[in-house]
């Protein structure tokens, strides 16, 4: 089968095998990668290399899905769309492999501040080819709209971001303002335009929003309008609080308004009232 095409139904396979590898990778349960191999080439008749190849094609995929990778198979563009529809009909098939698990009630508190990073910028964008291909499946999928409606995950991001706020107050000796930190969007709703009300050290205001994913840095996610009203009348206190790679390691940074600095903001509704 060498040079030909590979068909749904062997997309399929691969892609349904990946999976299989990722779970236990994040899990931290043993996998053989040559088993895996091995089993497939019989499944499917491709060649070992050919395998091998796919599944790296299957890494840059799943980061324009904003989704965790593989260890050890480092991404390779220029990968077709079928192998995309591929992983979307999996992720279809088990709509609850996107649920984030919520952790023991004490894990949260106990864990230290998260290391808060640099933004995205243009000098470590991704070569345009590339990043055109991860735009593309996010596009098309809408990345943006699932991890705004993985509620578990959502409320996990949130959380973290509550006890970091905290224990970096209990670090800077402001026990008094950790005490004083509010998760918002919990105990009030939405509707504040932010998540979190913390302080800084001074004792001036933070008002936390939190987007979580569990992909890449540079995942989209939306932002409604009110959340962007408040932070432009806000703009001294507000913070978009980005958490990605939640499922694995949680990294952060931060998002100073004016958004446009950093981010494309695109309509993708509009709200309709009659004359």
């Amino acid at each position: 089968m060498s040079g030909q095409d590979w068909s749904d139904e062997e997309n399929d396979a691969i892609v349904a095998d990946y999976f299989a590898m990722l779970i236990d990778d994040i899990s931290g349960r043993p996998y053989n990668k040559a088993a895996h191999n091995r089993v497939l080439q019989d499944l499917i008749g491709r060649s070992r290399g050919s395998i091998e190849f796919k599944h790296s094609n299957i890494s840059a995929a799943i980061k324009g899905f904003g989704l965790p990778l593989l260890s050890g198979y480092q991404p390779r563009y220029n990968f077709q769309m079928s192998l995309a529809e591929a992983i979307s009909r999996w992720l279809a098939r088990h709509p609850d492999w996107l649920t984030t698990p919520r952790p023991p009630e004490t894990a949260f508190a106990e864990a230290a501040p998260l290391f808060v990073g640099i933004a995205p910028t243009l000098r470590n964008a991704p070569p345009p080819i590339e990043a055109e291909q991860l735009h593309a499946v996010a596009r098309r999928f809408d990345i943006a709209g699932r991890d705004e409606r993985n509620r578990s995950l959502g409320k996990a991001g949130e959380e973290r971001a509550l006890h970091h706020e905290r224990a970096n107050l209990r670090q800077a000796g402001r026990e008094d303002l950790a005490r004083r930190v509010r998760w918002v969007s919990e105990e009030d709703g939405d509707g504040a335009g932010y998540d979190i009300h913390s302080f800084t050290p001074e004792g001036k205001d933070r008002l936390i929003e939190v987007k979580t994913t569990n992909g890449w840095e540079r995942t989209p996610f939306y932002i409604s309008s009110n959340e962007i009203d408040v932070a432009n009348a806000r703009q001294g206190d507000w913070r978009l609080f980005r958490l990605w790679d939640f499922v694995r390691a949680p990294k952060a940074f931060e998002l100073h308004p004016p958004l446009e600095r950093y981010v494309e903001l695109t309509a993708t509704s509009f709200r309709a009232s009659f004359h």
